[in-house]
């Protein structure tokens, strides 16, 4: 088996085309297809299945898919451990939620690394849903992913059917995060009416894919104000000079909170429980610099803790 056939069917399978494929690979449309075809008759299984419409994985070909995208991750791992050329590199890569938390620990993981060697570091915010996507079609070998503990059967089964694994991080509460000009933020207790006066700042596309129209229209009926938002950076100037506005948040280091001039609490009508979990393809076996960034985001969240 040679892994540039493997490189042919990941490739095939992101692109859903053997044209682009062939165009991405540098080589012809006919050479591509017929190397496909002849590697389906050397394994026994037909990887793909070509209609009409295009070209789509078959069930034996998803699998086989998983297992295709795992061992050119550890030959890659492999060439850069090994390689004279890519010795002096350091490779990283992960997709996680917006949580201040685990941006500060990137920050210090970051900070610790050998400035001696070269970097390729690939640090993404974004949704659960799209850091699942990347971690699945290799685009980042780690990712974070965020969800209400009563969804937790839903994204482990969708985690199972993608052949990801997974280690839990942190089982939070969320709180309420404003500026420390807030009036609310010297009430001892808050509740939904406080909040309801305020402006929320929400992250625009954190969404659960299976909620129906009903269940959101319920979850969102206290919801009056809002300001969506894309990326963390804003939401924090935004809750730092509009003093009328607040944020559900995984709990922040103090330091950031210092630094924003920011104040979190607990609120009263605060239900969900909210689970952190790192992802990675089934097989894959962490490097040591991922571990390393394991190690501080577990080092952040203790020191939260202890606060």
């Amino acid at each position: 088996m040679n892994t540039l056939h493997l490189k042919y069917i990941v490739e095939v399978a992101r692109t859903g085309s053997i044209t682009i494929a062939a165009e991405n690979l540098f080589m012809n449309q006919p050479n591509l297809s017929k190397a496909i075809k002849e590697f389906e008759m050397t394994i026994g299984i037909n990887i793909f299945k070509r209609t009409s419409k295009g070209i789509f994985l078959t069930k034996k070909g998803e699998e086989f898919l998983g297992y295709a995208q795992n061992i050119l991750a550890q030959v890659e791992e492999l060439e850069t451990l090994y390689k004279p050329d890519k010795k002096n590199k350091i490779s990283f890569s992960v997709s996680v939620p917006r949580a201040s938390y685990i941006a500060h620990a990137f920050t210090v993981f970051v900070a610790k690394l050998d400035e001696t060697k070269e970097w390729d570091m690939n640090f993404k915010e974004t949704n659960s849903m799209q850091t699942i996507e990347d971690v699945v079609e290799g685009e980042c070998r780690l990712g974070v992913i965020r969800y209400q503990k009563n969804y937790e059967n839903y994204f482990l089964d969708f985690l199972k059917d993608k052949k990801l694994g997974h280690e839990e991080v942190w089982e939070f509460e969320y709180l309420v995060l404003m500026s420390e000009n807030n009036p609310l933020a010297s009430l001892d207790t808050l509740s939904y009416h406080e909040l309801s006066k305020c402006i929320e700042i929400v992250h625009g596309d954190l969404t659960v894919p299976h909620l129906s129209f009903a269940e959101k229209k319920k979850n969102e009926k206290h919801k009056k104000r809002r300001v969506y938002v894309y990326e963390r950076g804003s939401q924090l100037d935004l809750l730092n000079q509009i003093p009328n506005s607040y944020m559900w948040v995984s709990p922040l280091p103090q330091e950031q909170l210092k630094r924003y001039g920011l104040f979190q609490k607990r609120c009263s009508a605060a239900e969900q429980i909210y689970k952190d979990i790192i992802i990675y393809a089934k097989g894959y076996q962490l490097t040591e610099i991922d571990k390393a960034f394991i190690q501080e985001i577990n080092q952040v969240k203790d020191s939260i803790c202890r606060a």
